[in-house]
Parts: structure tokens; sequence; C-alpha cells
């Protein structure tokens, strides 16, 4: 029997990551990918904030190699290699599958599901091993939201993959997080390609959202 599928929210406190740290440091809001973990052992770090010593932190932190960052639309973009593990690859090894980590003056708001209660409660010790836990959120993903979203909104995967790059880059977000170019480039794609793509996939869900008008 399939367990149901869980999207959980985390508060976390005492992580000492290297994003944690700055974050802590600067008494800035950093927004997070979800951190990559390469064979080599090290952590790829890519982080968007609108303090600019967030990336002199970093740059300070003996456990950061290869920090490069850039400016876009008042928002630091900082991408970095990491020896230091983050707490959220524990929660990882036991189930949990990380969307998004909210960094917030060392306060981190971990974001992503789970499959199962058993999988939670694995989750929730995991984390109590070694930093400090609060859950604040649960909820029940249903069969709508199981649903691939290119169904669901009738989007095709190119669309899917572009409206998804340009969320997780903070495309969307005032001020941008990340140009058109800079998302284009990470999907290998023209900036030409990404913008039309984009807005069809815009088009196509817009006319779903507010079809009663």
């Amino acid at each position: 029997m399939r367990s149901e599928c869980l999207v959980v929210e985390f508060r976390v406190t005492g992580d000492d990551c290297p994003l944690a740290a700055a974050s802590r440091a600067a008494n800035a809001t950093v927004d997070a990918a979800p951190p990559l973990v390469r064979t080599d052992g090290y952590t790829l770090l890519r982080a968007s904030t609108p303090d600019q010593e967030v990336g002199t932190r970093l740059d300070d932190d003996d456990r950061v190699r290869y920090l490069h960052g850039s400016h876009v639309d008042d928002r630091w973009n900082y991408r970095c290699l990491s020896k230091d593990p983050c707490v959220v690859h524990e929660l990882v090894d036991v189930g949990f599958l990380v969307e998004s980590v909210h960094h917030r003056e060392g306060v981190e708001r971990h974001v992503g599901a789970v499959v199962g209660y058993d999988v939670l409660d694995a989750v929730l010790e995991a984390a109590g091993d070694r930093v400090g836990v609060s859950l604040e959120r649960v909820t029940t993903l249903g069969e709508e939201g199981d649903r691939p979203v290119a169904q669901r909104w009738d989007l095709t995967p190119a669309q899917e993959e572009a409206v998804r790059a340009a969320l997780a880059a903070g495309y969307f977000t005032v001020p941008r997080g990340a140009t058109a170019a800079e998302v284009a480039a990470d999907l290998d794609i023209s900036k030409s390609a990404f913008l039309e793509r984009l807005r069809r996939g815009q088009d196509s869900l817009f006319r779903q959202l507010f079809a009663d008008d």
C-alpha cells in the first residue's frame, strides 16, 4: 500500500553550516537552493540575498572554496563549495525530499516532503540529534497534487522546466534574484528560447487560473 506523501516545513536552529553562519553573522536573510553533495565530498551551495555582507562572511569562512558572486537587481547571488556538510543532508539520508532552504539571521526554514509518518518521525529524530528542530507545518499531498504539473496545467515539459527554473532562481521575486540570461544559461538554452517558453507557460497557467473571468 502506498503511504501518504506529506508536505512539511521545519524550523531549525543551531546549524553551523557556512550559509547559516553567514546569515547569522550578517544578520541577513538568505534564500538557498537545496545543497548538492558531490562525489568528492564537497557540497555545492547556491544562495541569493539582498545583503552583500553575506558574501564577505562566506569569503572569510575557511570551509568555503571557489566562491563566486554576482549582483543582479539589488540581490547578490553566490555559488561556492563547502567541505562542511549541511544538516539537511542528514534529513535527506532518512527520507526528507528537500525543496528549499530559507535562512534568516541563522534560523532556517526547510520546506519539502516525506512519504509517510514513519519517515517524518525518522527525520525529526535525525535533526534533533544535531540541532534544534520544530515542525511548523504538515499537509497531505492529495491526488490532485500527485498529478504531474504538466498534466494539471497543460504545459509542455519544456515550458514546465522554464517556469520551475525561473521560480528556483528567484526570477519572479522583487527585486529579481536572477536575470533571464542567467536562467537561460542554467538551462543551457538561449535567452530568447527561455523567454518564449516562460511566456507560453505563463499564458497557459493564467488562462486556466482566471478561466471564469
